[in-house]
This record gives C-alpha cells, structure tokens and sequence, in this order.
C-alpha cells in the first residue's frame, strides 16, 4: 500500500470538484419545471369559445333617396319590429342618426318623423328617441337614418383563428394525441349564441308560471270520477300513414 503524496491528493480533489461541477451544469440543462405550455388551451371547445353575455346594439338602416319624405312599406315594417323587440328588450334610448348638409336632408328629416310616429305607436315613449345630426364622411355614400339600441345579448368567437398547424409541426408538440383543433367547435358555439332569445337563460332557470287552471280543474273532476286523465285527440288517428305497431 503506497501513501499519496500531497500533490497527488491535491490533484484528486481538484478532478472530483471538476467532475462535480459538470454534472451539476448538466443537470441545469436538463431541468423543467414540469409546466406543458399546451395544456393552456382547453380541450373542450365550450371552454376554448365560451359564450359571454354582453351589452351590442340592434339597428335598422333607413335608405332615404332625395325625392322621397316617406318611408316605404318595407321601412315601416323594419321600424315597427324595432319598436315591438325594444319593448321587450332594450336597455337604453333609441339613438336615431339622421343626416344634415346634405342632398336628401329634408327628405331624411321628414322619414325621421314618420319613424317616430311608428315608434310611439309601438309603444316607445317620446322620451326614449334620441336624435343624433352627423355629417356623413364619404359624399359618394349615400346618407341614411340609423336606429339603434342597446341590448343585452350571448355572443362567442372570434371564430377562424389558427394558432397552430393541423399538420405534423415541431412547433406542436402534442400532434398525434387525437385532440381537437383550436377552431374546432367555435361556429357552433357563435350561432347557439346568436339563437338564444333570453341570454339570462344561460345563467339562471325561469321562474315559474302559474297553472292553466281549466285544465288542471279537468284533470282533477276526471281523477275524483275515477276516469283517465289523459287528453283525448280524436283526430289523431286520420293523421296516421300506417297501422304498424298495432
């Protein structure tokens, strides 16, 4: 057994912090932090596109030409069913853009009148028409009248974004788990949306109404006689194109 020298111990210490210290900036080059930067983004498409309640605008555009005071019968229409859903509806005034300075001025302002008439007709106080001059900026377009309204309503999107390839790509590191595109689910998503009548229904159930009460009281003379309960269609077989299932 031969004794070291202390050069040789010295040298040996020296190779073990060299060797200690490799290692441990190679470790550093292999440490994560475990976070998966796809897992960011849902794989549900409900979650990916959600459906928000918010406040938009509904408008009806009024094309008024130079020679025309009135509106057409088209126009009354548009204007009537914009009163009927701010009854129902609308959450601030109507905001009515009428145009000045320019070549069918007059006749916008006479269609404006008859507008309001068929507002208040349908139930919109004088109160909530406001009106608003502008001054269009392109004179090549022609002006028209502008009603509108804010109301509360379920939008989602935007759709068409593509923020990763379908392909095979060495920027998507999970292409071949079989999991949904980015867009994939976002049309559905807007056009439920844009169905929905009441967006309150989204957050919270109706409540509930009162019962029909000549058919419940039917319903319960039939019991007390001991008779079925169910309605009685007599017309219901004429309708029938097969007497399979009998």
């Amino acid at each position: 057994m031969t004794n070291r020298t202390p050069v040789g111990r010295y040298r040996t210490l020296r190779l073990l912090g060299t060797l200690a210290g490799l290692s441990v900036v190679l470790g550093a080059c292999n440490y994560t932090t475990g976070e998966v930067v796809t897992a960011s983004v849902p794989n549900d498409y409900r979650q990916r596109h959600p459906i928000a309640i918010t406040e938009t605008n509904r408008s009806v555009v009024i094309f008024v030409g130079q020679a025309r005071g009135g509106l057409t019968v088209p126009q009354r229409s548009d204007v009537m069913g914009l009163a009927r859903t701010w009854v129902s509806e609308g959450t601030g005034a109507i905001v009515a853009d009428v145009p000045v300075d320019t070549a069918n001025a007059r006749a916008a302002a006479a269609a404006f009148r008859e507008a309001q008439g068929i507002l208040a007709a349908g139930g919109v106080p004088a109160s909530a028409i406001k009106l608003r001059h502008y001054h269009p900026d392109d004179i090549r377009t022609l002006p028209t009248i502008r009603l509108s309204y804010p109301r509360i309503a379920a939008v989602a999107g935007p759709c068409g974004l593509w923020p990763e390839d379908l392909g095979p790509s060495i920027n998507d590191p999970g292409y071949g788990e079989n999991r949904e595109y980015y867009n994939f689910g976002c049309a559905n998503q807007r056009n439920l949306a844009a169905m929905i009548d009441n967006p309150s229904d989204l957050v919270q159930p109706r409540s509930e109404t009162p019962a029909y009460t000549p058919r419940r009281s039917e319903a319960f003379e039939k019991y007390r006689k001991g008779e079925p309960t169910t309605t009685v269609y007599p017309e219901a077989e004429k309708a029938k194109l097969s007497d399979t299932g009998k």
